[in-house]
């Protein structure tokens, strides 16, 4: 069983994601750290992420960086939308991706494209959405818990900058899935949304039964 999770950055996909592999019993992988691990390793190449040479260069990041704390900042954030513009890049990763979510068994994965491009085939498709001014409460909290003094203003225009490459992008642009369920997270607490989404995902496993 595949079951994929889009949505925009701070939607709480992750969330969600996480949970339902708990509840399903089945590996999750949040593709996102796979855009950041590159990001990160751009920059510490002292490449251009805007360069489609030089972020085609930074896909050859070591597994370690996945772990590499420094992939949750909203600096990292920021070159990950940058260096997922690139077709090269995508296609660099897409093996990586499409290899996980066909192992036996099946899997979680979330992302921007999961249901469109990584795995069309899933079994359930989730789209988690939420305002640009939700997303950008729930982020300046994060960054509160983290120490880091970082201004909602600025949160929010970073989000919609992202939002703005994200759908734009030529390659596997962020889109909505045409047999995806949409989960608007905005105003659902944590608790809420992942029994909304497990919900979901029931009622779309029933259907194709």
């Amino acid at each position: 069983m595949i079951i994929a999770v889009d949505g925009p950055t701070a939607s709480g996909k992750g969330t969600i994601a996480r949970a339902l592999a708990a509840h399903f019993g089945l590996p999750h992988l949040d593709t996102g750290l796979l855009y950041r691990a590159v990001g990160r390793q751009c920059a510490l190449n002292g490449g251009d992420p805007d360069d489609p040479q030089d972020a085609l260069a930074a896909c050859t990041f070591p597994d370690s960086m996945l772990d590499d704390p420094e992939l949750r900042s909203e600096a990292t954030g920021g070159l990950a939308s940058r260096v997922s513009i690139h077709p090269d890049v995508r296609k660099a990763l897409y093996e990586r991706q499409r290899s996980f979510a066909t192992q036996p068994g099946g899997a979680i994965l979330d992302g921007r494209d999961i249901g469109t491009v990584i795995a069309p085939e899933a079994d359930a498709k989730l789209f988690v959405t939420a305002s640009v001014e939700a997303r950008a409460e729930r982020r300046h909290s994060e960054m509160l818990d983290q120490d880091r003094n970082v201004s909602i203003e600025e949160i929010a225009a970073d989000l919609a900058a992202r939002d703005k490459r994200d759908r734009s992008r030529k390659d596997s642009p962020l889109a909505i899935a045409e047999d995806a369920l949409v989960i608007e997270t905005s105003n659902l607490r944590r608790e809420e949304a992942i029994a909304a989404a497990i919900a979901a995902v029931d009622a779309l496993l029933a259907g194709r039964s």
